[in-house]
């Protein structure tokens, strides 16, 4: 038979002591909050900066902003002036977009066209917001028969024709910029209308709506101070879909020739010039336009995105 293994010495408590030495606990080091404490608007802000693709399209939306103001200004071209000797010029040193049949600057009339694409796009995004939150918000609170007729009214809207209505105003007001804005906001609201609604519907049987109402608190301020606030998540993130949808609606309007009328410039009336010409060789001429309508339209949609994840409560840490 083999010798036994004698087994090592088991460390003492004494050792153990040496080793591992306890943390002396402080009272207030226990009760103090690691994590800073954040709103629900700052925390959207930090994760919404996290989202790269995101911060990319509001770089290139602020940048458009800025040269949209600006780039008419500090080009040396006037948008409306035409030099025939000047025809069809393809980018250069002296016209940086190159320049169309009458001698006009394509870079300038680009930014030019900017302001009355962005305008037309933020102009029935607000409208649409402001009728959107006043329908939605009075129809999911009431419930019941008006909530009943006041959707029938907005399925009614919603099964019109859009470019059916955009002619008869076109017929009844003549084209230019107010009947393109009137014709987006005729029914562009009911989709925000219908967002206020059921988010109203949702919180409007919450403890704290139920608490005001016991206090005898009035619809409106019920609706102005506890709802909307608990619903701006959802409708900001629509209102980002809202611009990019209008956008597009104009410059295809200013391409049918229902829109901007010349001699003023729009994305969609020069794209409609450039594509009779891009045979000819001028490519310039629909390149320019269209790149930053499509720009335009990707920059608002991820950013749209990004807003609905960060201001998801579901995705709060």
């Amino acid at each position: 038979m083999g010798v036994p293994k004698q087994q090592e010495p088991v460390p003492t408590p004494d050792v153990l002591d040496e080793w591992f030495t306890p943390k002396k606990r402080n009272k207030d080091d226990a009760e103090a909050v690691v994590r800073p404490s954040l709103s629900y608007w700052q925390d959207a802000w930090k994760r919404l900066l996290k989202n790269k693709l995101a911060m990319l399209g509001l770089v290139f939306l602020i940048g458009l902003v800025v040269m949209a103001v600006f780039g008419p200004i500090i080009s040396p071209h006037d948008v409306t002036k035409q030099t025939l000797s000047n025809q069809n010029l393809s980018p250069s040193g002296e016209h940086w977009f190159g320049t169309d049949d009458l001698g006009r600057d394509v870079f300038t009339r680009t930014w030019y066209g900017a302001r009355i694409s962005l305008f037309v796009g933020f102009m029935a995004a607000l409208i649409d917001f402001v009728i959107g939150i006043v329908y939605g918000g009075v129809a999911g609170y009431k419930g019941g028969k008006t909530d009943n007729v006041m959707m029938r009214i907005v399925e009614i809207l919603y099964g019109l024709p859009y470019l059916l209505v955009v002619i008869l105003l076109m017929v009844v007001m003549g084209p230019g910029l107010l009947t393109i804005i009137v014709a987006l906001t005729v029914t562009g609201w009911i989709g925000m209308a219908r967002i206020v609604r059921g988010q109203v519907l949702q919180i409007k049987n919450y403890e704290f709506i139920l608490a005001s109402k016991t206090f005898g608190t009035k619809t409106a301020r019920i609706i102005r101070k506890n709802l909307l606030p608990n619903t701006m998540g959802p409708i900001i993130v629509q209102m980002t879909l809202t611009v990019p949808s209008a956008i597009f609606a104009e410059a295809f309007l200013s391409f049918l020739g229902l829109g901007i009328q010349a001699p003023y410039a729009s994305w969609g009336v020069m794209a409609n010039d450039g594509l009779s010409t891009i045979l000819s060789g001028y490519w310039w001429r629909l390149f320019f336009p269209a790149l930053f309508i499509s720009l335009t339209m990707f920059s608002f949609n991820v950013l749209g995105d990004g807003l609905q994840d960060a201001l998801d409560p579901k995705l709060r840490r």
